[in-house]
């Protein structure tokens, strides 16, 4: 147990999750929308931000407005999905509250959260476009911190791609 332990910190595949691990897809889960329902698996092509959070909890909730500014910034680039483990319509009615348009999957029975290993909060997943788990915080993050796993999971521009009025 230890030298795997030691091996995953060497190989740098440790993300804090048991069941989450980098350059791998997490375990998928539906959600609904305005429009229905989804699947996790359903965003690929995007980058996607995944945020286990709490009412009560202060750094989760100061974190929500980074993931606001995270959708306005990059547009259709990037989705954002909450997930709550509280009481039904508790979760959402904050967001409500404090006017946050926020995906929010109302977890109550805890499966997400199990799924994901997730034990403390507040814990944040940004997936490349091709749905691979890239970055995990366990614990807080500020705005650098998340902006930069999203740029890291953004495809790069190709480098057969020219620029604007460049003669190749």
């Amino acid at each position: 147990m230890f030298a795997a332990l030691v091996l995953a910190l060497l190989t740098g595949s440790s993300t804090g999750l048991a069941t989450i691990h980098y350059d791998a897809p997490p375990p998928n889960f539906t959600f609904p929308t305005p429009n229905g329902t989804l699947d996790l698996s359903d965003l690929r092509g995007r980058v996607v931000i995944i945020d286990f959070w709490a009412t009560w909890c202060h750094v989760c909730t100061a974190e929500l407005a980074d993931f606001v500014k995270a959708r306005e910034q990059y547009g259709d680039r990037v989705a954002v999905v909450t997930i709550s483990q509280e009481m039904p319509d508790l979760a959402a009615r904050y967001l409500r509250v404090v006017n946050m348009p926020l995906p929010l999957v109302e977890d109550v029975a805890g499966s997400v959260f199990s799924r994901y290993s997730v034990s403390a909060i507040p814990v944040t997943l940004v997936l490349a476009p091709s749905g691979d788990v890239t970055y995990v915080s366990v614990g807080g993050l500020s705005w650098s911190e998340l902006s930069k796993a999203i740029e890291q999971a953004l495809p790069s521009p190709s480098a057969s791609t020219h620029a604007p009025g460049v003669l190749q």
